[in-house]
């Protein structure tokens, strides 16, 4: 059976597949990577987006590791405050509808949920990554797992908040963005 031709008996998801198809080619670009500083580049000259994936330089990540032998400056790893993440203009690049994915790590939930309400989304799922590869010979990873005598209280777990702007209709809703993400664990 030819791609096309498999929702034939099924006219509404035809339809619905049609319609995503031809949004695909009118708005398909290809994936974009800036290496550059977010506090002086203005994001908002890159136009709007459907999906949004931040896994910003939260305080918990660079406690993490310090002391740890690092490859670079330890300068290009410092943390951003709550309110440089927060003054990110996310709202005025998000698309609606659109989904944000948003590591939060293990500490900043609540802060996730803040800048949620902050960019004018509404959390639609909580994705979990247990991290359970914990049989490496690796000095840094032996370090950074916490068997040095300092991990009675291991960051074992990580949060990816993700969010949605606008309104998602899955029987109506013609735009190639749907709800019913269903995801709660991410086994490695």
């Amino acid at each position: 059976i030819l791609p096309e031709e498999r929702f034939v008996d099924y006219p509404k998801l035809n339809e619905l597949i049609k319609l995503k198809d031809d949004l695909l080619r009118n708005r398909n670009h290809p994936p974009m990577y800036l290496k550059t500083d977010l506090k002086t580049f203005d994001i908002t000259t890159l136009g709007k987006f459907d999906v949004i994936l931040m896994d910003p330089p939260w305080e918990e990540y660079y406690n993490r590791v310090q002391g740890m032998p690092i490859m670079g400056s330890i300068d290009k790893l410092l943390p951003w405050s709550f309110e440089e993440i927060a003054n990110l203009p996310i709202d005025q690049i998000a698309d609606v509808p659109s989904f944000i994915f948003l590591w939060v790590g293990s500490e900043g939930l609540d802060m996730g949920r803040a800048l949620f309400r902050k960019w004018g989304y509404k959390r639609c799922e909580d994705i979990v990554w247990v991290k359970t590869n914990k049989k490496s010979l690796d000095p840094k990873l032996e370090y950074q797992l916490g068997r040095n005598g300092k991990g009675i209280l291991q960051r074992i777990k990580e949060h990816c908040l993700v969010g949605l702007k606008g309104d998602v209709r899955r029987a109506s809703d013609s735009h190639f963005i749907h709800a019913n993400i269903d995801l709660s664990l991410i086994h490695i």
